[in-house]
């Protein structure tokens, strides 16, 4: 099956760039509508944080380290490296007697613009914790002092990352057909569109057993404090604020994004062929819309999709739409 067309760029009366992709909504029984193949093998990338940090509370680990649902919200999070993002992490790792020489995620310039700009005034360089995952990181780190493994948790053959992939192959529903290394060294574990979001429908329906407490747990702090789960001005925190918490929402690299509905009980995922991230970002906001849980008029929605974009100067130049038969 081919990619289907999902998000137009118009500037004038032209449409100037066209996104395709693979997107699937499923329910707990299966796939309820679908655009392209389904069956497209992705790597997820960050939009799978939660799937992550899945064994970090069904091993005991966080509740034996205290963690709270801001740091759970953490550990799903790919977040902006901002103040509040880089003190919460430190604060975990002292609270495991561990320090930012204990991560394995590498050091980026954070995406926040006050820390960005601190950092760059003072000249000071960035630290691991500033990494966007250094949350999910942390988490790891917590979940390897319970396991007592080695240092190096990144590694695939570690116990860390093996309890990743089978709590991964267990809610996609799918022996995943290998691994790329993620851009914080973590494995990312491969599997197709509709087992992405026949996944994120098991965290929209999470069950009575561990498993489903778990799930919901995770869910619950992201939709808590979705600043922790990206930052201010991006697009998780503020889609998650404009559906009141109703809904967590999370991005991966790649024009990847996911969905979960508790209250409809669904599970969204999304992958744009050519790696855009305007597009996917678009797309994600085309599905809340059609499924009623985001209004197309929110601030959010608008600037996102269907609001105009605007030049140097302040001129309306274009609008992204979706494309004919996709939702919008």
């Amino acid at each position: 099956m081919r990619p289907a067309e999902m998000i137009e760029l118009w500037r004038g009366d032209l449409r100037e760039s066209l996104h395709r992709g693979h997107a699937v909504i499923c329910d707990a029984h299966g796939v309820v509508e679908a655009w392209g193949n389904p069956g497209q093998v992705i790597y997820p990338r960050s939009s799978c944080k939660m799937i992550q940090a899945l064994p970090l509370i069904e091993s005991g680990a966080a509740d034996a380290a205290g963690l709270t649902a801001r740091q759970l919200a953490l550990a799903c999070a790919s977040h902006s490296g901002g103040a509040a993002h880089v003190d919460g992490v430190d604060r975990w790792l002292a609270g495991l007697g561990l320090a930012d020489d204990d991560l394995r995620c590498g050091c980026h310039m954070p995406r926040d613009r006050v820390e960005n700009r601190r950092l760059t005034c003072a000249d000071l360089a960035p630290r691991q914790a500033h990494n966007n995952c250094s949350g999910k990181h942390a988490g790891f780190l917590t979940l390897n002092r319970h396991l007592g493994g080695g240092p190096d948790y990144e590694r695939p053959d570690h116990p860390v990352q093996q309890a990743v992939r089978r709590a991964f192959e267990e809610v996609t529903a799918e022996d995943s057909p290998g691994f790329g290394i993620d851009g914080c060294s973590a494995p990312n574990w491969a599997c197709t569109v509709e087992g992405l979001a026949r996944a994120m429908a098991r965290f929209a329906n999470p069950g009575p057993d561990a498993r489903g407490r778990a799930m919901r747990r995770l869910v619950d702090a992201m939709r808590a404090h979705p600043d922790m789960v990206a930052g201010e001005g991006r697009s998780c925190t503020r889609l998650m604020g404009a559906m009141d918490g109703r809904v967590a929402v999370k991005t991966g690299a790649e024009a990847v994004f996911v969905a979960i509905l508790p209250e409809q009980g669904l599970g969204v995922a999304l992958k744009i062929e050519d790696g855009s991230t305007r597009a996917s970002e678009a797309a994600i906001t085309a599905i809340l819309t059609h499924l009623g849980v985001l209004d197309a008029a929110e601030p959010a929605a608008r600037d996102l999709l269907g609001g105009p974009i605007a030049n140097w100067r302040g001129i309306a130049t274009g609008a992204l739409r979706p494309a004919a038969g996709f939702p919008g």
